[in-house]
């Protein structure tokens, strides 16, 4: 039984405890609606109109903006969608009416479309209706799953973004994840994750954390090359991603493609590192993975112990969370009995478990 007093948080449906960074309460930010522009400048008299309509909340309006989007016209299709973002964007309650009105699957059929502009104007109208509960089963039967992935592979940066944040809603409808996986969406999320910007980066691993809660989509990340841009991310403390890619890591780990990946590409100096010099959420999510990666491999005991892992462990053991001291004290048996694990390898079973 725990005792202790924990400091919880909750991300995607799951409770992780003991792990506050300067008062924060969750390794990431979930993704919200888009932060991009809204209107050009030269059509400010337009939005002042278009805005004043909104705050009456017209179903006229929203009537004839879902028939535009269907117009023949490329530009009324643009108008439509974009101003259909910005209603999703800045009022809740226009999301359910949005998407009774008949607004998700031709939006959905833009996104589709050949027109880059028209196409992220599309994908992040999907993106702000999926931020209603009520839409997500809707948008995702809609067929917008293969849509908005292909969007994640050939889009402008604002929608592979974007795509990556409605995969993301859409995912965390539990049945979605292996659809959006069978769908090709994580090897282009995981060359958003290595190519993209901040907001990219954040995006893709939020996205990954989610579908890698299935055990199919954490091999496809692993055999998509995830593990190398996880690496760089939690060795460069300057990037603001040590906390978000070790997690992922953590996702990762359970599966045995996932270990020999992580060494390969350099994780278990990085690894020890954080144990050295992280904040104590960090300590503690790399001691779990540590503590897997080591689990049933004497080699990469061995690994570990060369790279001095021994004392900030030591240090971690007396100084962290209980957690935290917890799984140090038995990956310390570990590295120090690294040829005779039998009861080792009974204690890790009962705490090695990546969800710190």
């Amino acid at each position: 039984m725990e005792t202790d007093v924990q400091s919880n948080f909750t991300y995607m449906g799951r409770t992780f405890t003991n792990l506050s960074i300067n008062g924060s309460s969750s390794a990431f930010s979930d993704c919200n609606s888009d932060r991009s522009g809204e209107f050009p400048t030269a059509s400010s008299q337009s939005r002042r109109l278009f805005l004043a309509c909104a705050s009456e909340n017209s179903d006229e309006l929203m009537e004839q903006l879902v028939s535009d989007l269907e117009s023949s016209s490329i530009d009324e299709q643009k108008q439509a969608a974009i101003e259909i973002r910005l209603l999703a964007k800045n009022k809740p309650e226009n999301r359910i009416k949005l998407a009774r009105a008949g607004a998700i699957k031709p939006l959905v059929s833009l996104i589709s479309s050949t027109d880059l502009q028209l196409q992220e104007n599309g994908v992040t109208a999907i993106l702000n209706l999926s931020l209603c509960d009520e839409n997500k089963e809707l948008i995702a039967a809609s067929g917008a799953i293969k849509p908005l992935v292909k969007a994640l592979k050939i889009g402008t940066a604002t929608a592979k973004e974007n795509a990556a944040c409605a995969l993301l809603r859409l995912s965390q409808v539990e049945e979605n994840k292996i659809a959006i996986g069978r769908s090709g969406a994580v090897p282009p999320l995981v060359n958003l994750l290595e190519t993209g910007n901040f907001r990219g980066k954040k995006d893709a691993s939020t996205a990954l954390y989610s579908l890698c809660s299935v055990k199919e989509n954490k091999v496809r990340a692993v055999k998509a090359g995830v593990m190398k841009p996880l690496v760089e991310l939690m060795a460069d403390f300057s990037s603001n991603m040590v906390d978000k890619s070790a997690f992922v890591v953590s996702e990762l780990i359970s599966v045995a493609e996932a270990r020999p990946a992580l060494v390969d590409e350099g994780g278990i100096p990085v690894l020890v590192e954080i144990v050295e010099v992280g904040t104590q959420r960090q300590k503690e999510i790399a001691v779990a993975i540590l503590l897997q990666v080591c689990e049933d491999s004497v080699a990469y005991r061995t690994m570990v112990a060369r790279e001095g892992a021994i004392p900030p462990l030591v240090a971690l053991s007396q100084s962290g969370t209980s957690r935290a001291k917890r799984k140090a004290e038995t990956l310390i048996d570990l590295l120090r009995q690294p040829r005779s694990g039998n009861s080792a390898a009974t204690a890790v079973a009962r705490t090695s478990g990546v969800s710190v």
